[in-house]
């Protein structure tokens, strides 16, 4: 049971399986919202939209468990190679990026509940879609976006990752900090980029060596 749990495949599944869950949420969002924010009947009388945000946020709960798995399963991977400064950055980043997901996800579901109930005023229905929002895009990413250096960092130096994935982690990460505000569809190369990294990993443990932890050698911290 230990060895199984360790196994590079329980991080490369849990990769896979958040990012298929958050771009299937974020696209659904972003396809069903209207483009203008104060007018909230082009979702509340358009069903189809409105179920298409209510099955985004029935998603994302099993999109931050799946990353919480990746985190785990990738720091005991990593084992007593972690270096303590990357290691308090890619977990604090990662648990921020997980928790304010939540709280975006919770604010957009009790503004679909109240206004599908009681028909709130479009003032409302601005002020609960702008929270959301910039939880969602300003803060969230942001902490994508440290994971993502952090992470890359920590998969050069010790040799998890190969180079071209590790340097395309810094150009995503630095579209997310710097690009997010030019259009919101940006937010999919995050878990584009958590795919490629658990595929990566699991094409490795398949062609061998699956319980090995990386780096024999010191890492180049």
């Amino acid at each position: 049971m230990t060895s199984a749990l360790r196994t590079p495949r329980a991080a490369a599944i849990a990769g896979v399986l958040f990012a298929i869950l958050l771009t299937t949420a974020l696209a659904l969002v972003r396809l069903a919202a209207p483009s203008d924010p104060s007018n909230p009947s082009a979702w509340l009388a358009d069903q189809t939209r409105k179920r298409m945000v209510v099955v985004a946020l029935n998603l994302i709960p099993f999109a931050g468990i799946a990353f919480l798995w990746f985190i785990g399963v990738v720091r005991d991977r990593l084992g007593e190679h972690e270096d303590r400064f990357f290691a308090t950055v890619f977990l604090g980043s990662g648990l921020l990026f997980v928790t304010m997901l939540f709280v975006a996800s919770a604010v957009t579901a009790a503004l679909v509940t109240s206004l599908a109930g009681t028909g709130t005023a479009a003032d409302v229905s601005s002020f609960g879609r702008g929270v959301g929002s910039v939880v969602l895009h300003t803060y969230a990413m942001r902490m994508a976006a440290v994971f993502t250096i952090s992470t890359a960092t920590i998969g050069l130096r010790t040799g998890f990752i190969p180079r071209w994935l590790g340097f395309s982690g810094y150009a995503i990460a630095s579209v997310l900090l710097l690009a997010i505000g030019i259009t919101l569809w940006v937010e999919l190369l995050f878990p584009l980029w958590i795919l490629l990294f658990s595929l990566d990993t699991l094409v490795r443990s398949l062609a061998g060596g699956a319980n090995d932890r990386p780096g024999d050698a010191a890492p180049r911290w």
